[in-house]
């Protein structure tokens, strides 16, 4: 038990307990469906003291202005070790306090995020929950155990860009730089539900994109079996995160969920060829068994600290996928070039 300060939304809540060690990007990380189910522990001490952006913009091809990464927040829950409710800040029209209170998401400050850290380290990612007087107390609950990406995909089909070589972007729980880098570089976006029957669309597009999202990467099997039939048809995919785990499962490799993740801007991967050493920005908790890789398949990058699988490409046909974001948002922007590459390949 961690005693500490409520602010944000005051409500309790329970969810998996995961950290992130990036030192900025709160908006960005907070609206990543990649979070969802998930109290957010931020190790970094300060928490706040740039405020959040209001109010939201629209930006160019109907995308939202960064940085929002979805149109709500998906984290259950704050965690910090001292929140900032003074702000400052060009681009500042609210606390993020007050952000997290119009969204009903709680947040506790105070916190000895150093001991919770070395906790989930020790143990691995834990189930926790928030407590508040005066309210009842909520159940542990694994949001892993559930379908998160039905929870986050988009319900209809929406275009992004026009006019440039088309691309099906499947929502497994998108974030929006994704869209935006594509369109930037000369793409028309497709993005589709997860669950979208493509055979039609993949006729019409020049590839296609599996995008990141949340939880066990075996629960979204309409993806998988979609993946698989796109590789029969020969239609050239890039999978980016969650849709790295979703392609190797198609491939015919396993998954399996790691002790405590990578979450964070500043993951070391190194490139199998060549051996150039990348920052990355990630947020993942499963993880390709790089070793069940079948024939035809080979690794792409793996991590430099812990070894972990990062990419996997094929080496005849058009797939490949990395675990990291080349969109970044936030991080280093220097992987770019894989969604740059794609895009020439397929026009």
């Amino acid at each position: 038990m961690f005693p500490g300060v409520s602010f944000g939304a005051p409500r309790p809540v329970a969810g998996e307990v995961v950290f992130t060690t990036g030192m900025v990007g709160y908006p960005e990380a907070l609206t990543d469906p990649s979070y969802r189910g998930q109290i957010l522990l931020f190790t970094y001490p300060s928490l706040g003291n740039y405020g959040v952006p209001r109010p939201r913009r629209q930006g160019e091809n109907g995308l939202p202005d960064r940085p929002w990464e979805s149109d709500r927040i998906h984290a259950t829950g704050v965690v910090c070790a001292a929140y900032s409710e003074n702000y400052s800040h060009h681009t500042a029209g609210a606390s993020l306090g007050s952000w997290l209170a119009d969204e009903s998401v709680p947040g506790l400050t105070g916190i000895d995020t150093r001991a919770l850290t070395k906790r989930i380290r020790t143990h691995g990612a834990l189930l926790g929950r928030i407590e508040m007087d005066g309210h009842a107390v909520p159940e542990f609950v694994d949001p892993n155990e559930r379908n998160l990406v039905a929870d986050v995909s988009a319900r209809e089909v929406v275009r992004y860009g026009r006019g440039g070589v088309p691309v099906v972007l499947i929502d497994c729980g998108r974030k929006n730089n994704q869209a935006r880098m594509l369109v930037k570089m000369g793409a028309e976006v497709i993005v589709v539900p997860w669950d979208h029957d493509v055979r039609s669309l993949a006729r019409q597009c020049a590839g296609v994109v599996i995008s990141n999202g949340p939880g066990d990467p075996r629960l979204a099997a309409a993806t998988v079996a979609t993946a698989r039939s796109l590789m029969r048809r020969n239609v050239p995919i890039l999978g980016i995160c969650l849709g790295h785990q979703l392609l190797a499962l198609a491939a015919g490799a396993r998954t399996y969920k790691m002790k405590f993740g990578h979450r964070a801007h500043n993951q070391p991967c190194v490139e199998a060829r060549g051996g150039r050493c990348y920052q990355t920005s990630q947020n993942h908790g499963y993880a390709v068994d790089g070793a069940s890789l079948p024939r035809g398949w080979e690794t792409w990058f793996r991590n430099a600290n812990d070894g972990s699988n990062e990419g996997i490409r094929h080496h005849s046909g058009p797939w490949r996928s990395v675990q990291f974001h080349p969109e970044a948002a936030p991080g280093p922007t220097g992987t770019e070039w894989i969604l740059e590459e794609f895009l020439e390949e397929i026009r």
